[in-house]
Formats: structure tokens, C-alpha cells, sequence
């Protein structure tokens, strides 16, 4: 019987995946990532599913002999080695589309947090300080949103930009005019949207040429006083260039769901056993300084999680593995050599 191991496994999806059934194969559920360390757990795996924290390199690759698919729960697959996977032969799918509106909620959650001082407001009530020095805000209206990444989120942030009075600017490299057209935006070049926006919100993926996009000099070319929202991956933030672009007041603030350094904070548990180096030590100082600044929110890459993004997540990522265990696989980002029948 063929084996499907599930890692990264949240209480909030465990009963679904539990539920599943799959014809001629058996399934595990485990809630650590999938790594070197953790990988014994499902050696004869033909089939893996695993969330955004599991690191699939080619030594963990080399060690699953068997493996066919991996199903990552998640939009992004920048944890996956695609090139290892194209070489070994080992599928991978991902699940492109679930939570487009709920990511973009989130990222004006945080705007909102920032524009109204909603966390200096709940810290200083809750100290039964009901002054309002240091709660000045401001206005949504007639601001300029520029969004990095037009794409199915960034578009659903622009529409929710335009219910606010915002213009909407927005840059990418792939630029569709018949969709800037209908949904009222226009496209422009990198550093005009720096320059231009109150508002610049990240929704693109990390690839080379988005990493560290957001560095000392793209701070320092943005308009001085705006709003950065990251609600996309950690990495294409710069963080040392973020906290000095904080203290030394090129920007206003900024909102985070995704930092650099955010899966050792969520092991922080484990630092005291794991060696680190000098890289990881640097990002962990710059997430306890951002952490601390009053003029950041953070969130655990929590953008996705409502009740329904997450139905829709965990139902298309086990029809994914359905459909490939009957000869028809879809949603590939890397095909392999054959499905399982």
C-alpha cells in the first residue's frame, strides 16, 4: 500500500486530513515540518504534503527514495527545491489560489493597525493611560497605494484600496493592461512606485530577483513618512535595512506577517541545542528590534488563516493528491516522471 506522510499538520486542518481517504494508500499525519532530522518518519512516503516552515533540499530529497509528489499547502514553494526535484524525477503542486481576498483583509488589517495607532491605543489603555499623545494618525482617503504584485492578492488589495478613496499603482514585470483597464490601476516602474506611494504593500513571490528587493536603497527612495506592508515572504525584506529605514524615519512603519527570521522565532525554543551562524544571529537581532518598535506590527505569517481560506486550502491539496494517485495530476510547479498508477 502506498504511503502519503502529511507534516506541518495545524489543529485546525488535523480532523479534515484525518478524514480523507485515498484508494490503495494510507495516510500519516505528523505537526513537525519536514527536515533532515524529521524525514525517518516517512522514509517510504511515495506521496508528501507539507505547509511553508518544511525545507525540501536535495539532501532530503536523496534520503526519500520512493517519493513521486509533494503537495505544499501553501501558494508559495520557495521552501522546495524545484531543480532537485526536476532531476530526481519528484513532482510538486502547490494550491494557487485559496486565499487571495483573505491575505489582502490582512494586509489592511495591519494599514489600519498603523494608519490609526491601534496598538500605542490598546498598550496605553490597557495601562489605564487614556491620553492621546502619540495617537495621531491619518487618513486613508486620497492616499496612494503602490502594490508589488499584481496578481490575484495584490489585485483584491488594490479593489479594497479603492472602497478606502485610495489611487491605486501598482508594479510588475508582467504587466496584463487589460486587467489594469478593468480593475482601475496602472502599472509603473519600480522606483516611480517608490516614490509615489503612502502605501506600498508586498504581494509577490521570492524569487532571486525579488530578494531583498526592499533594501537600503529602495528605503531611502521611498516617500518619506509612507507605510511598508509585507504580507508575502520574509526574504524580500532587507531587515537590517528595514530597522535603520525605522529609526532613521525614511518610513512611518510597518506591517509584517512575513520577516526575515521568523522559523527561528518560531523555534525559538530550540536555539539553545542548535548552533547558529553569524547570518542567523543577525536576523534574530533584527526581529527582537522590530518586535519592540512601536511603529511595527507583527503577525506569525497568520495572513491566510480564516476558517474558509483554510477549507479551501486543505480541500484543493487533497483533491491535488487524488488526482495524481489516478493518473491525473495537476496544478504542477515541477512535473515529474509519471504518477503513481
Amino acid at each position: 500500500m502506498k504511503t502519503i506522510a502529511f507534516y506541518e499538520v495545524a489543529p485546525y486542518e488535523r480532523s479534515t486530513i484525518e478524514a480523507a481517504r485515498f484508494e490503495g494508500a494510507e495516510s500519516r499525519t505528523f505537526v513537525e515540518a519536514l527536515d533532515e532530522s524529521t524525514l525517518e518518519m516517512a522514509t517510504n512516503a511515495e506521496v508528501v504534503s507539507v505547509f511553508i516552515y518544511s525545507r525540501i533540499t536535495a539532501a532530503v530529497l536523496a534520503k526519500l527514495p520512493k517519493l513521486k509528489l509533494i503537495v505544499t499547502r501553501s501558494s508559495g514553494f520557495d521552501h522546495v527545491d524545484l531543480e532537485a526535484c526536476r532531476r530526481l524525477g519528484v513532482a510538486v503542486a502547490n494550491v494557487p489560489s485559496y486565499g487571495e481576498n483573505t491575505v489582502a483583509e490582512h494586509a489592511f488589517a495591519l494599514l489600519l493597525g498603523l494608519a490609526k495607532k491601534l496598538a500605542v491605543a490598546l498598550r496605553k489603555t490597557r495601562s489605564m493611560d487614556f491620553s492621546l499623545e502619540g495617537l495621531l494618525g491619518i487618513d486613508l482617503q486620497g492616499k496612494t497605494l503602490g502594490v508589488i504584485g499584481a496578481g490575484r492578492i495584490g489585485v483584491n488589495a488594490m479593489r479594497i484600496g479603492r472602497g478606502f478613496g485610495m489611487h491605486a499603482i501598482a508594479y510588475d514585470p508582467r504587466e496584463a493592461p487589460e486587467l489594469a483597464e478593468r480593475e482601475g490601476f496602472h502599472y509603473v516602474p519600480f522606483d516611480a512606485l517608490l516614490r509615489e506611494s503612502d502605501v506600498v504593500s508586498v504581494h509577490a513571490a521570492l524569487t532571486p530577483q525579488t530578494h531583498h528587493m526592499f533594501d537600503r536603497e529602495a528605503f531611502r527612495k521611498m516617500r518619506r513618512g509612507a507605510i511598508l506592508i509585507n504580507t508575502a515572504r520574509g526574504a524580500i525584506v532587507d531587515s537590517e535595512a528595514l530597522c535603520e529605514a525605522l529609526h532613521e524615519g525614511w518610513i512611518a512603519g510597518a506591517g509584517l506577517d512575513a520577516f526575515e527570521g521568523e522559523e527561528l522565532l518560531k523555534d525559538e525554543a530550540q536555539l539553545l541545542h542548535k548552533p547558529l551562524s553569524e547570518r542567523q544571529i543577525r536576523q534574530l537581532t533584527f526581529c527582537y528590534t522590530l518586535l519592540r518598535h512601536e511603529t511595527v506590527i507583527m503577525t506569525p505569517h497568520s495572513a491566510f488563516l480564516t476558517r474558509e481560506s483554510v477549507d479551501r486550502l486543505v480541500s484543493t491539496s487533497l483533491a491535488v493528491i487524488r488526482a495524481f494517485l489516478t493518473g491525473r495530476p495537476q496544478l504542477l510547479v515541477a512535473e515529474g516522471k509519471s504518477s503513481l498508477r
